[in-house]
């Protein structure tokens, strides 16, 4: 319903910071009032009786309650119970337009699709300095690559990026390119969900078996020992 008929209301919006919160505690309503249909139950307040009620003359005994009366009542109500319909709302079902074409939406994402292809572009030169050994120019872009690993859409770049380096028979580093491409696999092992596992961490599996450093003559570390703990 909001893509149908609130876009040019969102777009009135955009500049005015209490009409969006407005318009977001309207929403918040309609959801809330969605979860939770009924309203509370009130509950009878039985009286206290006043002090010193108890020393009034004329005071009536409480009467004798009638078994078979008391046992017709909660019957009575029983019956009532079990003849009554459900007390779920019946779902009324509507038809919702389709809104707007979806190009009316995606020309309002296109800075974060702007944003996503720099991040990209941001990880393949990070990985392009590292193997082409320009330290500086990888530490300095470094972080901006952790924080893209962040996204699926760099996770994936980065294990695309990594596999093409083994194809080219790159996969034996020295210690500084070694630990920049354990630092990048560890972020992007942290950052992966459930989603991810027969994903990205699948693509990574064969590459942490593949990039490795010498030690000292004929000892070898593999890339798999610095990255074995992620689940």
């Amino acid at each position: 319903q909001l893509v149908a008929y609130e876009v040019k209301r969102m777009r009135a919006e955009e500049g005015n910071k209490q009409k969006i919160l407005r318009h977001i505690k309207e929403l918040a309503e309609k959801l809330y009032k969605n979860e939770n249909p009924y309203p509370a139950v009130t509950m009878h307040k039985v009286q206290k009786p006043t002090e010193g009620c108890h020393l009034r003359l004329h005071q009536k005994p409480f009467p004798r309650l009638d078994e078979g009366t008391v046992q017709w009542i909660i019957d009575q109500a029983t019956a009532k119970l079990q003849t009554a319909p459900p007390a779920v709302k019946a779902e009324k079902k509507c038809m919702v337009p389709s809104g707007p074409p979806i190009a009316a939406i995606l020309e309002r994402n296109g800075n974060a699709l702007a944003n996503s292809a720099r991040r990209l572009e941001v990880v393949r030169n990070c990985i392009s300095y590292v193997f082409e050994n320009k330290m500086l120019e990888a530490k300095k872009l470094f972080p901006a690559v952790l924080r893209a690993m962040k996204g699926r859409a760099a996770r994936q770049c980065l294990t695309q990026e990594l596999n093409l380096h083994v194809q080219q028979n790159r996969a034996v580093l020295d210690h500084q390119q070694f630990d920049f491409v354990i630092r990048m696999m560890n972020c992007c092992l942290q950052d992966c969900t459930a989603m991810d596992e027969h994903g990205i961490a699948a693509a990574l599996l064969p590459l942490v078996t593949a990039f490795c450093r010498k030690l000292s003559p004929g000892i070898t570390q593999f890339a798999y020992s610095c990255v074995q703990e992620h689940v």
